[in-house]
């Protein structure tokens, strides 16, 4: 799939700009604070309607600007087309496909991108809810029940940690139903969570492999977030004290993890920076090659500060990779890469949020 065109208006430092897409590689140069970021980032928001800086909900909003939206055509790779919108005005989003109203899941589930920025790291080297985003972004375009089992669950997460917090105490009777459809939803998650690890290990693999393959062998693990031989319902019920001192759940799908070990690198710890963002690289590019096994099409690519962020021989091997599967892949950089500089490469210069084509 492709964009085959974006207007973004009040995003950041971003007041009004067009610009037409070519499939391939396009390239967004210029200095640090233009609103390089910002381009990559609209895209992003349509396929995952987040940000993918952290911390970044609230100062999406150019500063003066009453609303922010996003505007795209998408072009699949069967040749079906889609105008596809997103506009937050307040804390609310709002979604449009082919001018009708839609909800955020159907438009994430219509336009998929992935992206390797400065802070990917963090799926490595962060916290436990970073990873599950990454896990459940795949399994939610990959298993067609996804969804719903994750929207019960939350729901039901949501009514049994009121209970917990109720003043005064309610009776356990008023926990079980909820416990129970957690249990339910969990059970659905969990399985789904699996089945994808499973299909997404060979493509770590081979990406590991071509980009650390100093590090040898690897093994992924998931963790479920309640112990592997106990059935959840019964842990919510026996732990219901616990929980009750604490004020939220503390067991379920929402505590579960993942990990990967090297075989020259069993812990975290062992791995350097650059191994951390090379890693994280990796299972980018590993996700999407599963969508595109999955879904017969390679998703949006985005690479943010490529070469700030690997050597020249990475962004070689990457940049090669994506051409010849054919992705889509925006760029950003103060300078065009040297991987790109060629005649197939589409470069936009841009200055205090604005653009000029240069090739």
């Amino acid at each position: 799939m492709w964009l085959e065109h974006l207007r973004i208006q009040g995003l950041r430092c971003l007041e009004d700009v067009s610009l037409a897409l070519s499939p391939g590689v396009t390239v967004f140069t210029g200095a640090n604070g233009a609103g390089k970021t910002s381009l990559l980032e609209a895209a992003f928001l349509l396929s995952h309607a987040r940000s993918f800086r952290s911390g970044a909900k609230d100062a999406l909003l150019q500063r003066g600007a009453p609303a922010l939206s996003v505007f795209a055509g998408l072009r699949h790779e069967d040749g079906r087309s889609r105008r596809l919108g997103l506009g937050r005005q307040g804390g609310r989003w709002e979604a449009r496909m082919d001018g009708q109203a839609a909800t955020l899941s159907e438009l994430v589930g219509e336009c998929a991108v992935v992206c390797f920025e400065p802070g990917s790291h963090a799926l490595i080297a962060g916290g436990a809810e970073e990873r599950r985003r990454y896990l459940d972004w795949g399994v939610f375009h990959v298993e067609h029940e996804f969804f719903l089992a994750w929207r019960r669950y939350q729901r039901a997460l949501k009514q049994r940690n009121a209970l917990l917090r109720a003043y005064p105490v309610v009776a356990d009777a008023q926990f079980l139903p909820w416990e129970a459809e957690l249990a339910s939803a969990a059970t659905t998650i969990d399985r789904q969570r699996q089945l994808y690890m499973a299909a997404l290990r060979p493509h770590i693999e081979q990406t590991m492999a071509a980009l650390l393959p100093e590090l040898g062998s690897l093994e992924l693990r998931y963790r479920r977030g309640w112990a592997d031989d106990a059935e959840l319902g019964e842990l919510l019920a026996s732990q219901r004290s616990r929980d009750l001192s604490r004020g939220h759940t503390t067991l379920g799908s929402h505590r579960a993890d993942w990990s990967i070990a090297f075989e020259q690198a069993p812990q975290r710890e062992h791995l350097s920076r650059g191994q951390e963002k090379l890693t994280a690289l990796g299972c980018v590019l590993a996700q999407a090659a599963l969508y595109a096994e999955r879904r017969g099409e390679w998703p949006i690519v985005c690479l943010d500060d490529l070469a700030s962020e690997l050597d020249k021989p990475h962004q070689a091997a990457v940049v090669a990779r994506l051409r010849l599967v054919g992705a889509q892949v925006l760029v950003t950089g103060t300078e065009v890469p040297e991987a790109l500089r060629d005649t197939s490469t589409h470069v936009f210069h841009v200055e205090q949020g604005r653009l000029n084509p240069l090739l």
